[in-house]
């Protein structure tokens, strides 16, 4: 009979994967090795191999991991059921609380996903597709003309470009944080400059 998995099995992956993450984005793939990442786990080398047999897997795991997140939360927003605007609003407020949690993920899929093999880089792009997608039906729902000049999908694009690099600029306990950027970035998306609300929790500073 085949040993079962032991308890704790699939937490250890996961934190396993955060801190090759961690690596890959602070050092690049190329330039982290195996012991590193075991050592960063306080684990041996060959226990690391009892969850992953080498860097590569865990490479593909950490992006097919992360677009699928996301893929999920654009399916989870679109069973709500809201109405255009007020899906789009939620879709960027759910993709900037996952990037807060999960930069040095995007950061991988971002930079190293050149550094995949074909079938595993057309189908971690392939869900990628998948997730702008979901945005530009929202943003062609909204607009329709947009969709006939085949401006959705550009606009969606300039959209994650506003929110997937967000981590790089945001100060840790700065005075603005996710939460209050989310609406900030809809605002500005969806009305211009114009719309854009001051967030109630920033004071205002004395120039």
């Amino acid at each position: 009979m085949a040993r079962g998995r032991a308890a704790g099995y699939d937490d250890q992956r996961d934190m396993i994967l955060e801190h090759a993450a961690l690596l890959f984005a602070n050092r690049g793939y190329s330039a982290t090795s195996m012991n590193q990442v075991a050592e960063a786990c306080g684990f041996s080398k060959a226990l690391l191999y009892h969850y992953y047999r080498d860097k590569y897997s865990l490479l593909v795991s950490i992006a097919e991991n992360h677009v699928s997140r996301l893929e999920d939360l654009v399916s989870d927003v679109e069973r709500q059921g809201l109405a255009p605007a007020a899906r789009l609003r939620e879709l960027i407020r759910r993709f900037v609380e996952e990037y807060a949690g999960a930069k040095h993920a995007h950061r991988v899929l971002t930079e190293d996903v050149k550094f995949l093999e074909e079938d595993d880089r057309e189908r971690v792009l392939g869900t990628q597709r998948t997730v702008v997608a979901g945005f530009a039906r929202v943003v062609a729902e909204l607009r329709p003309d947009l969709q006939q000049a085949a401006l959705a999908k550009p606009l969606t694009m300039l959209l994650f470009g506003m929110i997937n690099w967000m981590f790089i600029w945001m100060r840790p306990g700065g005075e603005l944080d996710y939460d209050a950027m989310a609406p900030v970035v809809a605002d500005l998306f969806l009305g211009g400059l114009p719309a854009v609300q001051t967030p109630v929790r920033v004071t205002a500073i004395d120039d």
